[in-house]
Protein backbone atom coordinates (compact mmCIF):
# COMPACT_ATOMS: atom_id res chain seq x y z
CA UNK A 1 0.00 0.00 0.00
CA UNK A 2 1.46 3.17 -0.86
CA UNK A 3 2.38 5.47 2.17
CA UNK A 4 -0.30 8.60 2.69
CA UNK A 5 1.30 11.91 2.66
CA UNK A 6 2.70 13.08 5.95
CA UNK A 7 0.63 16.25 6.24
CA UNK A 8 -3.14 16.25 6.28
CA UNK A 9 -5.01 17.17 3.76
CA UNK A 10 -6.16 20.16 5.53
CA UNK A 11 -2.67 21.16 6.46
CA UNK A 12 -1.91 21.19 2.89
CA UNK A 13 -4.71 23.31 1.78
CA UNK A 14 -3.68 25.85 4.65
CA UNK A 15 0.10 26.22 3.62
CA UNK A 16 -0.47 26.06 0.04
CA UNK A 17 -2.66 29.24 0.32
CA UNK A 18 -0.40 30.87 2.92
CA UNK A 19 -1.80 30.82 6.40
CA UNK A 20 -0.02 28.26 8.19
CA UNK A 21 4.05 28.19 7.73
CA UNK A 22 5.94 25.14 7.09
CA UNK A 23 8.30 25.29 9.58
CA UNK A 24 10.96 22.83 9.30
CA UNK A 25 13.44 21.40 12.39
CA UNK A 26 16.73 19.42 10.73
CA UNK A 27 16.80 17.82 14.13
CA UNK A 28 13.21 16.31 13.51
CA UNK A 29 14.20 15.66 9.81
CA UNK A 30 17.37 13.50 10.72
CA UNK A 31 15.45 11.74 13.50
CA UNK A 32 13.23 10.63 10.71
CA UNK A 33 16.15 9.41 8.40
CA UNK A 34 16.92 7.44 11.57
CA UNK A 35 13.64 5.64 12.70
CA UNK A 36 11.47 5.55 9.42
CA UNK A 37 11.25 2.79 6.34
CA UNK A 38 11.22 4.89 3.32
CA UNK A 39 9.93 4.03 -0.24
CA UNK A 40 12.55 5.50 -1.83
CA UNK A 41 15.70 7.63 -0.70
CA UNK A 42 17.03 10.58 -3.04
CA UNK A 43 20.85 11.30 -3.19
CA UNK A 44 21.53 15.20 -4.18
CA UNK A 45 19.33 17.97 -3.08
CA UNK A 46 19.77 20.49 -6.55
CA UNK A 47 17.04 20.85 -8.66
CA UNK A 48 17.09 17.37 -10.05
CA UNK A 49 16.98 15.53 -6.92
CA UNK A 50 14.15 18.17 -5.35
CA UNK A 51 12.11 17.94 -8.28
CA UNK A 52 12.29 13.78 -8.09
CA UNK A 53 11.86 13.77 -4.43
CA UNK A 54 8.25 16.26 -4.97
CA UNK A 55 6.94 13.72 -7.98
CA UNK A 56 7.94 10.73 -5.70
CA UNK A 57 6.17 12.72 -2.49
CA UNK A 58 2.58 13.51 -4.83
CA UNK A 59 2.37 10.29 -5.84
CA UNK A 60 1.84 9.03 -2.40
CA UNK A 61 5.44 7.41 -1.57
CA UNK A 62 6.93 8.14 1.56
CA UNK A 63 10.34 9.73 0.13
CA UNK A 64 13.73 11.02 2.14
CA UNK A 65 15.69 13.55 0.14
CA UNK A 66 19.38 14.08 1.04
CA UNK A 67 21.94 16.30 0.29
CA UNK A 68 25.83 16.11 1.37
CA UNK A 69 26.09 20.44 1.17
CA UNK A 70 23.09 22.88 1.38
CA UNK A 71 20.44 22.61 -1.48
CA UNK A 72 21.72 23.96 -5.01
CA UNK A 73 24.93 24.42 -3.41
CA UNK A 74 26.16 22.86 -6.69
CA UNK A 75 25.44 23.35 -10.36
CA UNK A 76 21.70 24.10 -9.24
CA UNK A 77 23.15 27.82 -7.63
CA UNK A 78 25.18 28.64 -10.58
CA UNK A 79 23.47 28.35 -14.17
CA UNK A 80 22.13 31.39 -15.94
CA UNK A 81 19.47 31.33 -14.48
CA UNK A 82 17.47 31.17 -17.61
CA UNK A 83 14.29 28.98 -17.94
CA UNK A 84 14.08 28.66 -21.38
CA UNK A 85 13.65 26.94 -24.65
CA UNK A 86 17.23 27.63 -25.95
CA UNK A 87 17.38 28.88 -29.56
CA UNK A 88 20.86 27.56 -29.77
CA UNK A 89 19.22 23.79 -29.58
CA UNK A 90 17.61 24.69 -32.92
CA UNK A 91 20.58 25.47 -34.32
CA UNK A 92 21.37 22.38 -33.67
CA UNK A 93 18.58 20.84 -35.05
CA UNK A 94 17.23 19.74 -31.17
CA UNK A 95 13.72 20.59 -32.38
CA UNK A 96 12.43 18.18 -29.87
CA UNK A 97 13.96 19.65 -27.08
CA UNK A 98 13.15 23.06 -27.59
CA UNK A 99 9.71 22.36 -28.13
CA UNK A 100 9.63 20.41 -24.99
CA UNK A 101 11.52 22.77 -22.61
CA UNK A 102 9.07 25.94 -23.63
CA UNK A 103 5.97 23.52 -22.65
CA UNK A 104 7.81 22.87 -19.30
CA UNK A 105 9.08 26.60 -19.29
CA UNK A 106 5.25 27.31 -18.99
CA UNK A 107 4.01 24.86 -16.24
CA UNK A 108 6.95 26.66 -14.16
CA UNK A 109 5.92 30.23 -15.13
CA UNK A 110 2.40 29.10 -13.62
CA UNK A 111 3.67 26.43 -10.98
CA UNK A 112 6.25 28.77 -9.37
CA UNK A 113 4.74 31.95 -10.59
CA UNK A 114 6.75 34.31 -7.69
CA UNK A 115 9.67 32.82 -8.86
CA UNK A 116 10.05 32.76 -12.83
CA UNK A 117 9.32 35.71 -14.57
CA UNK A 118 9.29 36.84 -18.08
CA UNK A 119 12.58 37.64 -19.35
CA UNK A 120 13.45 39.88 -22.91
CA UNK A 121 16.08 38.50 -24.77
CA UNK A 122 17.44 41.07 -27.63
CA UNK A 123 19.89 40.24 -30.23
CA UNK A 124 21.39 43.59 -31.86
CA UNK A 125 22.36 43.05 -35.62
CA UNK A 126 25.55 44.58 -36.72
CA UNK A 127 27.02 45.42 -40.38
CA UNK A 128 30.15 43.11 -39.26
CA UNK A 129 31.66 42.04 -36.11
CA UNK A 130 28.25 40.85 -34.76
CA UNK A 131 26.15 38.05 -33.07
CA UNK A 132 25.45 37.32 -36.77
CA UNK A 133 25.66 41.02 -39.41
CA UNK A 134 23.03 42.26 -41.90
CA UNK A 135 22.89 39.36 -44.27
CA UNK A 136 21.65 36.96 -41.56
CA UNK A 137 18.96 38.90 -40.36
CA UNK A 138 16.43 37.58 -42.31
CA UNK A 139 17.61 33.55 -41.56
CA UNK A 140 17.59 34.76 -37.80
CA UNK A 141 13.72 36.35 -38.37
CA UNK A 142 12.81 32.90 -39.69
CA UNK A 143 14.86 31.16 -36.58
CA UNK A 144 12.80 33.27 -34.36
CA UNK A 145 9.33 32.31 -36.16
CA UNK A 146 10.23 28.57 -35.79
CA UNK A 147 11.06 29.61 -31.82
CA UNK A 148 7.86 31.31 -31.59
CA UNK A 149 5.83 28.57 -32.90
CA UNK A 150 7.65 25.61 -31.18
CA UNK A 151 6.45 26.98 -27.95
CA UNK A 152 7.18 30.91 -27.69
CA UNK A 153 3.90 31.78 -28.29
CA UNK A 154 3.06 30.55 -24.99
CA UNK A 155 4.57 33.72 -23.04
CA UNK A 156 1.92 35.28 -24.91
CA UNK A 157 4.15 37.57 -26.96
CA UNK A 158 5.65 37.37 -30.14
CA UNK A 159 9.47 38.43 -31.01
CA UNK A 160 9.42 41.93 -32.26
CA UNK A 161 11.66 43.64 -34.99
CA UNK A 162 13.95 46.65 -33.38
CA UNK A 163 15.24 49.60 -34.60
CA UNK A 164 18.45 50.83 -33.92
CA UNK A 165 16.93 53.77 -31.35
CA UNK A 166 14.81 50.78 -29.92
CA UNK A 167 18.21 48.48 -29.11
CA UNK A 168 19.64 51.44 -27.66
CA UNK A 169 16.76 52.43 -25.62
CA UNK A 170 16.99 49.09 -24.08
CA UNK A 171 21.14 49.37 -23.54
CA UNK A 172 21.99 53.33 -23.73
CA UNK A 173 25.90 51.77 -23.22
CA UNK A 174 25.56 49.59 -26.66
CA UNK A 175 28.65 50.14 -29.44
CA UNK A 176 26.53 51.82 -31.81
CA UNK A 177 29.39 52.40 -34.63
CA UNK A 178 28.15 49.51 -36.45
CA UNK A 179 24.73 48.91 -35.20
CA UNK A 180 21.76 48.77 -37.53
CA UNK A 181 18.66 47.14 -35.12
CA UNK A 182 18.22 44.53 -33.49
CA UNK A 183 15.24 41.74 -32.73
CA UNK A 184 14.00 41.12 -29.20
CA UNK A 185 12.25 37.98 -27.96
CA UNK A 186 10.77 36.37 -24.76
CA UNK A 187 12.20 33.30 -21.92
CA UNK A 188 11.97 33.42 -18.33
CA UNK A 189 14.56 33.67 -15.52
CA UNK A 190 13.97 32.41 -12.18
CA UNK A 191 16.81 32.73 -9.51
CA UNK A 192 17.68 28.92 -9.29
CA UNK A 193 19.02 28.37 -5.64
CA UNK A 194 15.23 29.67 -4.67
CA UNK A 195 13.43 28.07 -7.17
CA UNK A 196 15.56 24.53 -6.08
CA UNK A 197 14.84 25.33 -2.40
CA UNK A 198 11.14 25.87 -2.78
CA UNK A 199 10.38 22.41 -4.55
CA UNK A 200 12.82 20.92 -1.78
CA UNK A 201 10.59 22.55 1.31
CA UNK A 202 7.07 21.72 -1.05
CA UNK A 203 8.64 18.07 -0.98
CA UNK A 204 8.50 18.25 2.76
CA UNK A 205 5.70 19.59 2.88
CA UNK A 206 3.76 16.46 1.34
CA UNK A 207 5.82 14.29 3.68
CA UNK A 208 9.18 14.15 2.78
CA UNK A 209 12.45 13.86 5.01
CA UNK A 210 14.63 16.71 3.67
CA UNK A 211 18.42 17.36 5.17
CA UNK A 212 20.94 19.01 3.16
CA UNK A 213 24.42 18.79 4.77
CA UNK A 214 24.05 15.19 5.34
CA UNK A 215 26.38 12.83 3.41
CA UNK A 216 26.09 9.73 1.64
CA UNK A 217 28.45 7.44 2.73
CA UNK A 218 27.84 4.09 1.26
CA UNK A 219 25.25 2.57 0.02
CA UNK A 220 23.46 -1.10 1.73
CA UNK A 221 22.12 -3.80 -0.23
CA UNK A 222 20.12 -6.63 1.36
CA UNK A 223 21.15 -10.51 1.20
CA UNK A 224 20.38 -10.38 -2.36
CA UNK A 225 22.26 -7.57 -3.42
CA UNK A 226 19.83 -5.40 -4.17
CA UNK A 227 20.36 -2.09 -2.75
CA UNK A 228 18.23 -1.03 0.12
CA UNK A 229 19.62 2.10 1.52
CA UNK A 230 22.30 3.94 2.62
CA UNK A 231 24.68 5.09 5.44
CA UNK A 232 24.18 8.69 6.07
CA UNK A 233 26.57 11.16 8.16
CA UNK A 234 24.99 14.34 9.30
CA UNK A 235 25.91 16.36 12.91
CA UNK A 236 27.94 13.62 14.60
CA UNK A 237 25.73 10.78 14.28
CA UNK A 238 25.76 8.07 11.65
CA UNK A 239 22.24 7.29 10.23
CA UNK A 240 21.55 3.82 8.65
CA UNK A 241 18.45 4.86 6.53
CA UNK A 242 16.45 2.41 4.87
CA UNK A 243 14.58 2.59 1.59
CA UNK A 244 13.49 0.20 -0.99
CA UNK A 245 14.31 2.26 -3.84
CA UNK A 246 17.47 4.47 -4.23
CA UNK A 247 17.99 7.67 -6.88
CA UNK A 248 21.62 8.97 -7.34
CA UNK A 249 20.65 12.62 -7.92
CA UNK A 250 24.03 14.13 -7.78
CA UNK A 251 24.62 15.25 -11.32
CA UNK A 252 28.62 15.99 -12.35
CA UNK A 253 29.34 14.18 -8.72
CA UNK A 254 28.50 11.22 -10.43
CA UNK A 255 32.34 11.40 -12.00
CA UNK A 256 33.30 11.04 -8.71
CA UNK A 257 31.00 8.52 -6.99
CA UNK A 258 32.81 5.58 -5.48
CA UNK A 259 30.28 3.53 -4.89
CA UNK A 260 29.87 1.71 -7.91
CA UNK A 261 29.94 -2.59 -7.37
CA UNK A 262 33.07 -3.79 -8.15
CA UNK A 263 32.34 -5.18 -11.86
CA UNK A 264 29.76 -3.40 -12.86
CA UNK A 265 29.48 -1.58 -16.11
CA UNK A 266 30.23 2.07 -16.50
CA UNK A 267 27.40 3.18 -18.81
CA UNK A 268 26.88 6.94 -18.02
CA UNK A 269 29.56 8.89 -19.48
CA UNK A 270 29.02 12.21 -16.89
CA UNK A 271 31.52 14.89 -19.04
CA UNK A 272 31.63 18.20 -16.46
CA UNK A 273 31.50 21.57 -18.62
CA UNK A 274 32.34 24.68 -17.17
CA UNK A 275 30.50 27.71 -16.93
CA UNK A 276 31.85 30.86 -15.10
CA UNK A 277 29.26 34.39 -14.54
CA UNK A 278 30.65 37.66 -13.11
CA UNK A 279 28.53 40.52 -11.57
CA UNK A 280 29.41 44.01 -12.26
CA UNK A 281 27.27 47.12 -11.25
CA UNK A 282 24.21 47.64 -13.30
CA UNK A 283 24.98 51.82 -13.86
CA UNK A 284 28.27 49.83 -15.48
CA UNK A 285 25.69 48.87 -18.23
CA UNK A 286 22.13 50.15 -17.79
CA UNK A 287 20.73 47.27 -19.52
CA UNK A 288 16.81 46.20 -18.87
CA UNK A 289 16.85 42.84 -20.38
CA UNK A 290 19.56 40.27 -21.54
CA UNK A 291 21.46 41.28 -24.56
CA UNK A 292 23.29 38.96 -26.40
CA UNK A 293 26.71 40.18 -27.54
CA UNK A 294 29.51 38.46 -29.95
CA UNK A 295 32.99 37.48 -28.46
CA UNK A 296 35.90 38.34 -30.84
CA UNK A 297 37.41 35.13 -32.26
CA UNK A 298 35.08 33.19 -30.85
CA UNK A 299 32.12 31.21 -31.97
CA UNK A 300 30.61 31.37 -28.44
CA UNK A 301 28.03 34.42 -27.72
CA UNK A 302 27.55 35.50 -24.15
CA UNK A 303 24.68 37.29 -22.24
CA UNK A 304 24.39 40.51 -20.19
CA UNK A 305 21.52 40.44 -17.55
CA UNK A 306 20.46 42.27 -15.49
CA UNK A 307 19.24 41.04 -11.74
CA UNK A 308 18.72 43.94 -9.12
CA UNK A 309 21.37 46.45 -8.86
CA UNK A 310 24.23 44.48 -10.95
CA UNK A 311 24.27 42.80 -14.35
CA UNK A 312 25.90 39.50 -14.53
CA UNK A 313 28.16 38.46 -17.37
CA UNK A 314 28.50 35.01 -18.61
CA UNK A 315 28.83 32.43 -19.31
CA UNK A 316 32.10 29.87 -20.77
CA UNK A 317 31.43 26.61 -21.85
CA UNK A 318 34.88 24.32 -21.57
CA UNK A 319 35.56 20.80 -20.27
CA UNK A 320 36.34 20.60 -16.43
CA UNK A 321 38.67 17.76 -15.06
CA UNK A 322 39.40 19.55 -11.19
CA UNK A 323 37.67 19.61 -7.80
CA UNK A 324 34.18 19.60 -8.31
CA UNK A 325 33.95 20.96 -5.05
CA UNK A 326 36.32 23.84 -5.65
CA UNK A 327 35.11 25.27 -9.15
CA UNK A 328 35.80 29.09 -9.79
CA UNK A 329 36.12 32.00 -12.11
CA UNK A 330 39.75 32.40 -13.02
CA UNK A 331 41.59 35.22 -14.13
CA UNK A 332 41.70 33.94 -18.21
CA UNK A 333 37.73 33.57 -17.96
CA UNK A 334 37.18 36.62 -16.90
CA UNK A 335 39.41 38.36 -19.48
CA UNK A 336 37.25 36.61 -21.86
CA UNK A 337 34.25 37.71 -20.78
CA UNK A 338 35.08 41.19 -19.99
CA UNK A 339 37.19 41.20 -23.60
CA UNK A 340 33.45 40.72 -25.03
CA UNK A 341 31.90 43.33 -22.70
CA UNK A 342 34.46 45.85 -23.98
CA UNK A 343 33.73 45.18 -27.69
CA UNK A 344 30.29 45.26 -27.30
CA UNK A 345 29.80 48.19 -25.28
CA UNK A 346 30.85 51.61 -24.83
CA UNK A 347 32.31 51.13 -20.68
CA UNK A 348 35.10 50.87 -19.98
CA UNK A 349 34.84 47.32 -17.65
CA UNK A 350 38.14 46.55 -15.59
CA UNK A 351 38.54 43.34 -13.39
CA UNK A 352 38.58 45.34 -10.30
CA UNK A 353 34.63 46.38 -11.20
CA UNK A 354 33.70 42.90 -10.91
CA UNK A 355 31.80 42.35 -7.32
CA UNK A 356 30.95 38.95 -7.61
CA UNK A 357 31.42 35.74 -9.59
CA UNK A 358 29.92 32.02 -9.74
CA UNK A 359 31.41 28.98 -11.21
CA UNK A 360 29.41 25.84 -11.51
CA UNK A 361 29.64 22.67 -14.01
CA UNK A 362 26.92 21.35 -16.16
CA UNK A 363 26.78 17.64 -15.98
CA UNK A 364 26.73 16.57 -19.77
CA UNK A 365 26.15 13.16 -20.37
CA UNK A 366 29.08 11.91 -23.74
CA UNK A 367 32.21 10.72 -24.00
CA UNK A 368 35.50 12.69 -24.55
CA UNK A 369 35.71 14.38 -28.28
CA UNK A 370 34.02 17.37 -30.06
CA UNK A 371 33.31 20.55 -28.16
CA UNK A 372 30.82 20.64 -25.32
CA UNK A 373 29.04 23.93 -26.95
CA UNK A 374 28.02 21.28 -29.55
CA UNK A 375 26.73 18.67 -27.06
CA UNK A 376 23.48 17.72 -27.01
CA UNK A 377 21.77 18.72 -23.12
CA UNK A 378 19.55 15.70 -23.03
CA UNK A 379 19.31 13.46 -19.84
CA UNK A 380 19.55 9.60 -19.43
CA UNK A 381 18.14 7.73 -16.50
CA UNK A 382 19.98 4.03 -16.28
CA UNK A 383 18.63 1.61 -13.91
CA UNK A 384 21.38 -1.02 -12.41
CA UNK A 385 20.64 -4.66 -11.60
CA UNK A 386 20.95 -4.25 -8.15
CA UNK A 387 18.06 -1.41 -9.00
CA UNK A 388 20.03 1.44 -8.29
CA UNK A 389 18.33 4.09 -10.21
CA UNK A 390 20.65 7.25 -11.65
CA UNK A 391 19.49 10.37 -13.51
CA UNK A 392 21.86 12.80 -14.95
CA UNK A 393 21.85 15.32 -17.53
CA UNK A 394 19.58 17.93 -19.20
CA UNK A 395 19.23 21.62 -17.98
CA UNK A 396 16.96 23.35 -15.39
CA UNK A 397 14.24 24.07 -17.41
CA UNK A 398 13.55 20.62 -18.09
CA UNK A 399 13.98 19.27 -14.26
CA UNK A 400 10.29 18.38 -13.68
CA UNK A 401 10.19 16.28 -16.96
CA UNK A 402 13.20 14.69 -15.83
CA UNK A 403 12.26 13.86 -11.84
CA UNK A 404 8.91 12.32 -13.48
CA UNK A 405 10.38 10.02 -16.19
CA UNK A 406 12.86 9.07 -13.17
CA UNK A 407 9.95 8.45 -10.65
CA UNK A 408 8.41 5.72 -13.41
CA UNK A 409 11.75 4.52 -13.71
CA UNK A 410 11.61 3.96 -9.74
CA UNK A 411 8.31 2.37 -9.69
CA UNK A 412 9.44 -0.24 -11.81
CA UNK A 413 11.67 -1.07 -9.10
CA UNK A 414 9.37 -0.93 -6.51
CA UNK A 415 6.84 -3.05 -8.37
CA UNK A 416 3.83 0.03 -8.18
CA UNK A 417 2.18 2.60 -10.20
CA UNK A 418 0.53 5.88 -9.69
CA UNK A 419 0.04 9.20 -11.61
CA UNK A 420 1.99 11.43 -11.67
CA UNK A 421 1.04 15.13 -10.28
CA UNK A 422 3.63 17.78 -10.95
CA UNK A 423 2.61 18.90 -13.79
CA UNK A 424 -0.07 21.21 -12.10
CA UNK A 425 1.56 20.93 -8.95
CA UNK A 426 2.27 24.53 -6.94
CA UNK A 427 5.03 25.30 -5.25
CA UNK A 428 5.06 26.63 -1.96
CA UNK A 429 4.07 30.32 -2.47
CA UNK A 430 2.86 30.28 -5.65
CA UNK A 431 -1.39 29.40 -5.03
CA UNK A 432 -3.03 32.62 -4.77
CA UNK A 433 0.00 34.78 -5.96
CA UNK A 434 -0.85 37.70 -8.36
CA UNK A 435 2.59 38.89 -9.33
CA UNK A 436 0.85 41.75 -11.68
CA UNK A 437 0.02 43.24 -8.59
CA UNK A 438 2.75 42.79 -6.26
CA UNK A 439 5.69 44.23 -8.59
CA UNK A 440 3.31 47.16 -8.95
CA UNK A 441 2.67 47.61 -5.18
CA UNK A 442 6.88 48.02 -5.45
CA UNK A 443 9.68 48.40 -2.80
CA UNK A 444 9.55 45.92 -0.36
CA UNK A 445 6.51 43.99 -1.26
CA UNK A 446 7.82 43.54 -4.41
CA UNK A 447 11.02 41.94 -3.38
CA UNK A 448 9.64 40.26 -0.37
CA UNK A 449 6.59 38.95 -2.91
CA UNK A 450 9.09 37.82 -5.60
CA UNK A 451 11.23 35.85 -3.50
CA UNK A 452 8.42 34.04 -1.12
CA UNK A 453 5.13 34.46 -3.03
CA UNK A 454 2.15 34.46 -0.57
CA UNK A 455 4.45 33.41 1.93
CA UNK A 456 6.54 36.81 2.42
CA UNK A 457 3.61 37.97 4.77
CA UNK A 458 5.44 35.36 7.53
CA UNK A 459 8.61 37.65 6.80
CA UNK A 460 6.76 40.54 7.43
CA UNK A 461 5.32 39.14 10.45
CA UNK A 462 9.13 38.36 11.73
CA UNK A 463 9.88 42.51 11.39
CA UNK A 464 6.75 43.56 13.34
CA UNK A 465 7.27 41.21 16.40
CA UNK A 466 10.84 43.05 16.13
CA UNK A 467 11.37 46.04 13.37
CA UNK A 468 15.02 46.04 13.99
CA UNK A 469 15.12 43.08 12.09
CA UNK A 470 13.90 45.62 8.94
CA UNK A 471 17.50 46.19 8.23
CA UNK A 472 19.04 45.20 5.52
CA UNK A 473 22.32 42.62 5.94
CA UNK A 474 23.89 44.73 3.27
CA UNK A 475 24.02 48.44 2.08
CA UNK A 476 22.11 48.92 -1.31
CA UNK A 477 20.99 45.37 -1.34
CA UNK A 478 16.90 44.47 -0.55
CA UNK A 479 17.87 41.72 1.82
CA UNK A 480 16.64 42.01 5.17
CA UNK A 481 17.95 40.66 8.86
CA UNK A 482 14.33 39.28 8.91
CA UNK A 483 15.00 37.18 5.80
CA UNK A 484 18.09 35.68 8.02
CA UNK A 485 15.46 34.73 10.64
CA UNK A 486 12.87 33.34 8.18
CA UNK A 487 15.92 30.91 6.25
CA UNK A 488 17.00 29.37 9.63
CA UNK A 489 13.44 28.67 10.89
CA UNK A 490 11.31 27.69 7.87
CA UNK A 491 14.47 26.35 5.23
CA UNK A 492 16.99 24.95 6.71
CA UNK A 493 19.86 27.28 6.77
CA UNK A 494 22.67 26.65 9.11
CA UNK A 495 25.69 27.83 8.19
CA UNK A 496 26.73 31.73 7.22
CA UNK A 497 27.32 30.20 3.62
CA UNK A 498 23.67 28.88 3.44
CA UNK A 499 22.46 32.10 4.09
CA UNK A 500 24.46 34.73 2.15
CA UNK A 501 25.04 32.24 -0.81
CA UNK A 502 21.54 30.75 -1.53
CA UNK A 503 18.95 31.81 1.02
CA UNK A 504 20.04 35.50 -0.31
CA UNK A 505 22.59 35.97 -3.45
CA UNK A 506 24.65 38.71 -1.87
CA UNK A 507 27.65 36.42 -2.19
CA UNK A 508 27.22 36.96 -5.69
CA UNK A 509 25.76 40.35 -6.02
CA UNK A 510 28.27 42.03 -2.71
CA UNK A 511 31.38 39.48 -2.37
CA UNK A 512 33.34 42.05 0.08
CA UNK A 513 30.69 43.30 1.33
CA UNK A 514 29.17 39.98 2.35
CA UNK A 515 32.52 39.01 4.52
CA UNK A 516 31.29 41.87 6.42
CA UNK A 517 27.79 40.86 7.37
CA UNK A 518 29.02 37.45 7.71
CA UNK A 519 29.76 38.54 11.49
CA UNK A 520 26.14 39.25 11.50
CA UNK A 521 24.24 36.48 9.96
CA UNK A 522 26.47 33.88 12.57
CA UNK A 523 25.32 35.96 15.39
CA UNK A 524 21.88 35.64 14.11
CA UNK A 525 22.58 31.73 13.69
CA UNK A 526 24.07 31.94 17.67
CA UNK A 527 20.45 33.01 18.57
CA UNK A 528 18.36 30.54 16.69
CA UNK A 529 20.44 27.44 17.01
CA UNK A 530 21.89 27.62 20.36
CA UNK A 531 25.60 27.49 18.41
CA UNK A 532 28.00 27.90 20.48
CA UNK A 533 30.45 31.59 20.01
CA UNK A 534 33.36 29.37 19.50
CA UNK A 535 31.17 27.38 16.43
CA UNK A 536 29.67 31.06 14.73
CA UNK A 537 33.55 32.22 14.83
CA UNK A 538 34.64 29.61 12.57
CA UNK A 539 32.32 29.67 10.37
CA UNK A 540 32.86 33.45 10.03
CA UNK A 541 36.27 32.37 9.52
CA UNK A 542 36.02 29.98 6.96
CA UNK A 543 33.29 32.22 4.80
CA UNK A 544 35.79 35.16 4.84
CA UNK A 545 38.26 32.94 3.56
CA UNK A 546 36.38 31.18 0.62
CA UNK A 547 35.46 34.42 -0.43
CA UNK A 548 39.16 35.96 -0.55
CA UNK A 549 40.08 32.43 -2.02
CA UNK A 550 37.50 33.51 -4.75
CA UNK A 551 38.34 37.01 -5.12
CA UNK A 552 42.46 35.54 -5.44
CA UNK A 553 41.95 32.83 -8.03
CA UNK A 554 39.21 35.77 -9.90
CA UNK A 555 42.06 38.26 -10.21
CA UNK A 556 44.94 36.15 -11.42
CA UNK A 557 46.68 36.61 -7.82
CA UNK A 558 46.32 32.11 -7.06
CA UNK A 559 46.19 29.53 -9.22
Amino acid sequence: MIALPFRSASRQRAAMTGTDPLRLSRKEQLDRLATEHFDLLIVGGGITGAYTALDASLRGYRVALVEKDDFASGTSSKSSKMVHGGLRYIEQGNLALVRHSLLERQRLRRNARHLVQRLPFLFPVLERDGVFDQRLAKAFNSLLWTYDLAGGWREGILHQKLTKAEVLSHCPTFNDQYLKGGFMYFDARVDDARLTLSVARTAAFHGAAVTNHARVQDLTRDAHGKVDGAIVHADGREIRLRARAVVMATGVWLRDWTGRRKGEHETLHVRPAKGVHVAIPWMKIRNDCTITIPVPGRSRRATITRWGNVSYLGTTDEDYEGDLDNVMCTRQELDFLLEGARSALRTDLQPHDVVGSIAGCRPLVAPPGGKTLEIRRNHEIHVAPDGLVTVVGGKLTTSRHMAEQTVDAVQKVLGRKARCQTRSAYLLGAAGYDPEAIVASGGMSAHLGERYGTEARFVSDIMQADPALARPLVEGLPYTEAEMVYAVRHELACTVDDLLSRRTRIRLMARDASGVAAARVAQILQAELGLSQQDTTVQVDAYRRAIALEKSVLMGDSA
